[in-house]
């Protein structure tokens, strides 16, 4: 299945436009591309094929903040004068058409589907999106000139948390500084203070570890190696850190990187059978299925990872079960979505899905409620509820905004935004001061840099009866930057005891008598008298 451009078009619920219709945008990957990223199959040793798949968890994001939309428009307390409308595009995970996407947007010269003529400011109020820190960085570099906001869900570069740089980016994802600081308070609540890194090849692996090594020194704390995972999956590559990993005292092992990346080398790790190891997961890999599977269990049994916070979202599972090819024959989108869900065609030939042949007729009588998929699971939602906080943020923006009694305005000569024609960094700055709280009781606001509150959720990997992996989920890491501060609460990192079956993790001093003894007999073998 190749990779889609425009799929979706959100319209207004009245049926004319009132005298303002403001639209937001959203950059998805809708598909999943990259080497050895097809999730579903175990990739085969030394493949360097390309390979795409839809992303039905980034589609239930997608359509996360289709309610989200349509949840503000029958508000009646928020932007009541006001209609949302929203325009969903699949950046195919290629920084190209994810970089033309945001200029389209912004722009206003995106490919429009709607049936409505609507009239007003610009087409654009704010971008959710990309969920990715390599786009989001280019996106950032080329909108912030224009101040257009951008309030990404999922990106987490830390990078990104220059106003110098980047003055209209916002995010309810926290950045990887705080995460960083977070994983350290853990090694340091169970006394691990000799640690191997590894760390994928892009802007957020790279930025993550160079934190995490400046937060391990100012604790006194060792990095016993740093590995930086290759993007092309060099096969030889893998080998070699595999061999770092096997040779090396440190037991555990911390790992920045998202999971595609991560793939072969666990692949590997199970191949050479590399036991007793602690492992720590970022955010981006730690709630991955991928890995929760019996083949992986003898290895990552105990993992210890850092989630982003947890949220419940009423009435979005009834949404999305509404979901039907039928409501909108010109979405091909849910088409494709429909045909991956159900495994097959609307065309009558059939047509392949991840790499296989599917000839089975989709008939529309088939049932979204009776199916146990990332799509209809609203359970743990993470990325979707930070799209949703995202979606509202915008929307509490503009409500202040209009809110504004003329001649006490923010602006000069104390005037306020002219709603007829709204500059975007006037949106800016009711953004930089949104505080709102979520059905689900979480207060968003951001601090001067963008960043929203921190809270993580701290996952523990055990064995299940069926011999898979279950995530055991604890909360009490939070960090914030905001005027009140933050605060680590290590004695309710989980609410579960921690049953940690491997062998002790060695101390630093330990770990360096046993180098330097190493060392002394390498040495007198090579420099003995004869």
């Amino acid at each position: 299945m190749g990779p889609k451009a425009i799929h979706a078009h959100g319209r207004a619920p009245q049926s004319e436009c009132p005298k303002i219709d403001l639209q937001k945008k959203g950059a998805h990957h809708t598909h999943t591309s990259g080497r050895n990223s097809a999730l579903k199959s175990t990739p085969k040793r030394g493949e360097t094929g390309s390979t795409i798949r839809f992303n039905i968890e980034i589609f239930q994001q997608a359509q996360t903040m289709a309610f989200a939309v349509n949840e503000i428009n029958k508000n009646p307390n928020l932007l009541p004068s006001i209609t949302l409308g929203y325009h969903l595009y699949d950046n195919c995970v290629r920084l190209g058409i994810a970089f033309r996407a945001a200029i389209s947007l912004a722009s206003g010269t995106e490919e429009s589907f709607s049936n409505l003529n609507c009239t007003g400011p610009p087409p654009v109020i704010g971008i959710v999106g990309d969920p990715s820190s390599t786009p989001s960085i280019a996106i950032s570099n080329v909108l912030g000139l224009f101040r257009v906001p951008i309030v990404s869900h999922y990106a987490t570069c830390s990078c990104l948390s220059d106003r110098k740089k980047y003055p209209s980016f916002f995010r309810t994802i926290p950045s990887d500084a705080f995460q960083v600081q977070a994983m350290v308070q853990i090694l340091r609540h169970f006394g691990w203070t000799w640690v191997g890194l590894i760390y994928s090849d892009d802007d957020y692996g790279i930025y993550a570890a160079q934190l995490f090594q400046q937060e391990m020194q100012l604790f006194g704390y060792c990095v016993a190696f740093s590995e930086i995972l290759p993007h092309d999956n060099n096969h030889r590559d893998i080998q070699y850190i595999t061999g770092v990993i096997q040779a090396s005292t440190a037991r555990v092992v911390v790992v920045f990187s998202t999971s595609s990346f991560l793939i072969p080398l666990m692949e590997e790790v199970v191949l050479q059978n590399i036991t007793g190891r602690q492992w720590i997961a970022s955010e981006a890999w730690t709630t991955s299925p991928v890995y929760h599977t019996p083949r992986f269990l003898p290895i990552l049994g105990g993992t210890l990872g850092i989630a982003i916070r947890r949220g419940e979202i009423e009435g979005l599972r009834e949404f999305l079960l509404r979901l039907h090819p039928s409501n909108d024959q010109k979405n091909n989108i849910v088409r494709i979505f429909w045909e991956n869900m159900f495994g097959c065609s609307f065309e009558k030939g059939g047509r392949a899905i991840d790499g296989e042949q599917v000839k089975k007729v989709c008939t529309g009588q088939e049932d979204l409620s009776i199916t146990e998929t990332p799509y209809t699971d609203v359970s743990g939602l993470r990325a979707a509820y930070n799209v949703y906080k995202a979606v509202y943020a915008l929307a509490h923006a503009l409500h202040d905004l209009m809110q504004c009694e003329e001649g006490r305005g923010p602006f000069s000569a104390n005037s306020c935004a002219d709603e007829t024609n709204l500059k975007p960094w006037q949106l800016v700055h009711y953004l930089q001061k949104v505080n709102f709280t979520t059905g689900f009781g979480d207060h968003v606001s951001f601090d001067k840099n963008g960043d929203a509150l921190a809270i993580y959720d701290v996952m523990n990997w055990q064995p299940s009866s069926d011999g898979s992996i279950r995530i055991h989920t604890g909360t009490g890491v939070q960090f914030s930057t905001l005027p009140e501060g933050g605060a680590y609460t290590p004695g309710n990192v989980l609410n579960k005891k921690i049953k940690n079956t491997f062998p002790p993790v060695k101390t630093l001093l330990e770990s360096i008598k046993d180098w330097l003894k190493a060392l002394r007999e390498q040495l007198w073998k090579t420099f003995k008298p004869r």
